[in-house]
């Protein structure tokens, strides 16, 4: 269903959200109401019978924090290296669909200037397009070992000129993806960590001792943890650490995971969760433009032939995923129905963890305080609704909504 474009909703200033089992990072809670006023959430109580205005009855079903993806490309055909408000809005339009109310518009490997256009395009339109939360830099500077569906073209090393120019954007910018073991990176590290710019290694062939390093001088989170990035190995007689092992055994170092059952296999992830408990993983999609689309449609990544094909997008020779074609619910069903973990626990690797991740303070928790971004989640897991500040993004049903 597409929404772009759409007249968005007129909001009454109070709003009382009632009738809903809330979804908290400890566990699910039947018997609240959350009072919304003005976009923020004001209180959290216990359900009442009085009748009062602007009454939203959710019949029932989950209430969550709205999802927060840290790693999107794009979706139904539209990417984010078009770098137009046209684009951005369909992106983020078809992911409301998914419960996303907060996501990172994710750049390929280009040149600096093709991703200068994007950081350009956002700082120009995000105050009215509420969902975008900045832009995550995946790449150019990364490995050409692990490049996956990268081009590798247009892969280089961080220059003294190249990173200038990206931090020109710091208020745009919230993440960075790297490949910590290339020359001037430890450098680049510490210049977007001061910055206040989340670090990720990934697309790396790091070395344990790589990845030390660039923890040291800033990077806490890698990114879609097991691809594209190097794991044990042996460096003469000698069996050494990648940057996978690092990242599991380092308790600071939050990992990203693409649970769209293409990715990573039920036993990664579980071992992945095993490792690092509920608050050290955040899903991300990593969906590009072939999310949304029919089987067999092909669509390209920032140059490169994809395909979707049997629910994942891939590069048109076959030779290596490209990204996902998920939204963000499609990974929470993943991860209660085939990895078997409580769904509070998955809720929070899609919203306070990611919020958490790259210092959005308002976003990813029920509590008082924070933006009223809300997922409607049935007893199947499906989105039924989707709010951002309060307004009504998606709705699969009408509200039982009483004025």
């Amino acid at each position: 269903m597409d929404f772009a474009g759409r007249k968005r909703n007129c909001v009454p200033n109070r709003m009382i959200f009632t009738n809903s089992r809330c979804i908290f990072p400890a566990g699910i809670r039947d018997g609240i109401d959350v009072v919304v006023e003005d976009g923020k959430i004001v209180d959290l109580r216990e359900r009442t019978d009085r009748r009062e205005k602007n009454v939203v009855d959710l019949g029932g079903n989950y209430l969550a924090s709205g999802f927060v993806d840290l790693h999107v490309h794009g979706a139904v055909g539209r990417d984010a290296m078009e770098a137009s408000v046209e684009a951005f809005r369909v992106i983020c339009d078809f992911h409301a669909g998914g419960g996303t109310t907060s996501l990172l518009l994710t750049t390929a490997t280009a040149p600096i200037a093709a991703i200068v256009d994007v950081l350009n395009a956002v700082r120009n339109c995000r105050s009215s397009i509420k969902q975008i939360a900045g832009v995550h830099v995946e790449g150019p500077f990364i490995s050409k070992n692990k490049r996956g569906a990268q081009r590798e073209k247009f892969i280089c090393e961080p220059t003294p000129d190249s990173i200038a120019q990206l931090l020109e954007y710091a208020d745009v910018i919230k993440r960075v993806t790297l490949a910590p073991e290339l020359p001037g990176a430890i450098k680049a590290i510490a210049q977007f960590h001061e910055r206040k710019i989340s670090v990720s290694g990934g697309h790396s062939d790091a070395w344990d001792e790589d990845a030390r390093a660039a923890f040291a001088h800033g990077m806490r989170s890698v990114t879609h943890t097991f691809n594209c990035m190097s794991s044990a190995r042996h460096d003469g007689i000698y069996r050494k650490a990648g940057l996978l092992e690092f990242a599991l055994s380092e308790p600071q170092i939050n990992c990203e995971l693409i649970a769209d059952g293409h990715h990573v296999s039920a036993t990664l992830m579980k071992m992945l969760y095993r490792a690092k408990g509920a608050a050290g993983i955040c899903l991300v999609t990593d969906a590009i433009a072939g999310a949304g689309l029919p089987e067999g449609s092909q669509v390209s990544l920032y140059g490169r032939d994809c395909i979707v094909k049997e629910g994942v997008c891939v590069l048109a020779d076959g030779s290596a995923l490209a990204g996902s074609a998920s939204r963000m619910i499609d990974l929470v069903r993943t991860l209660v129905r085939g990895v078997d973990l409580p769904l509070h626990e998955a809720i929070a690797m899609a919203t306070e963890n990611p919020a958490r991740e790259i210092g959005l303070e308002t976003k990813g928790r029920l509590a008082v305080g924070t933006d009223a971004d809300f997922a409607v989640l049935s007893q199947r897991l499906e989105v039924l609704q989707t709010f951002a500040g309060g307004e009504q993004i998606f709705s699969r049903s009408p509200n039982r909504y009483h004025t």
